[in-house]
């Protein structure tokens, strides 16, 4: 028994007629080829054979709009407890339950996301949370650049045993400090600046180098070691 084309149930015809076992907003009982889905949920026919299925999935929208629950995405491999989508097939909502993206959230939009809070909070609480209890946080730019900007901005790393607890930054091209007062560089056990081309060290009012032992190295000792030696430190910034 197929539902009335009422206007809460009625296919959302944008997204084309599903195939299987009905045109209803019930959905079919076959995963390849029963999703309105757009192209950002998608892809393949699953290669083994994994397509879902389901007999209770179902579907309310019009023109403006649809939710589904239940829905199988275009690639057939993954079922959506819920998805929220709009007229456009690239934006929407989705909260997958299996599959390879079994437990996903995802939100995707043709157009700015924008999430505004903490208009009732004081400048000292953490308002904005985002915390990946295991894994990575990957924040990508594709086409654009990434702004932090804030009264502070601290980077802290709290790994441990050498190969964590490392702030690291590379750059294509280059590195800028720029600071209105002071550019402070303290570190306990060693600090290196090293280039392979050309190193200038400028001040324009005073400049004081302290240490224990000062030791100035040249090439000069390529050949033949000094008298207080610096050929082997020579050899080790030529490797």
């Amino acid at each position: 028994m197929t539902d009335c084309p009422t206007p809460q149930n009625r296919i959302n015809t944008r997204a084309g007629k599903t195939s299987g076992s009905g045109a209803n907003n019930r959905g079919s009982s076959s995963g390849s080829g029963t999703n309105n889905v757009g192209s950002s949920f998608g892809g393949g026919i699953p290669e083994n054979n994994t397509s879902k299925q389901n007999y209770t999935a179902i579907r309310y929208g019009n023109d403006h709009g649809s939710i589904s629950f239940g829905h199988i995405h275009k690639d057939a491999a993954v079922t959506s407890d819920v998805l929220l989508q709009g007229s456009d097939g690239r934006h929407g909502f989705t909260m997958d339950k299996d599959g390879p993206r079994k437990g996903w959230t995802t939100l995707t939009s043709p157009g700015n996301v924008s999430i505004k809070a903490g208009l009732d909070n004081v400048e000292a609480q953490d308002t904005l949370f985002i915390n990946a209890e295991n894994g990575n946080i990957d924040i990508i730019a594709t086409n654009g650049k990434i702004r932090l900007q804030g009264t502070d901005i601290e980077l802290i790393a709290v790994g441990e045993g050498g190969s964590k607890g490392n702030v690291r930054i590379k750059a294509n091209e280059n590195i800028e400090l720029d600071a209105d007062n002071k550019v402070l560089i303290n570190a306990k056990a060693m600090y290196k600046l090293a280039s392979a081309g050309k190193a200038e060290i400028v001040a324009n009012s005073c400049m004081t180098i302290y240490a224990s032992v000062i030791q100035g190295v040249s090439d000069a000792v390529a050949t033949r070691d000094s008298k207080v030696g610096g050929q082997n430190f020579q050899r080790e910034q030529n490797l």
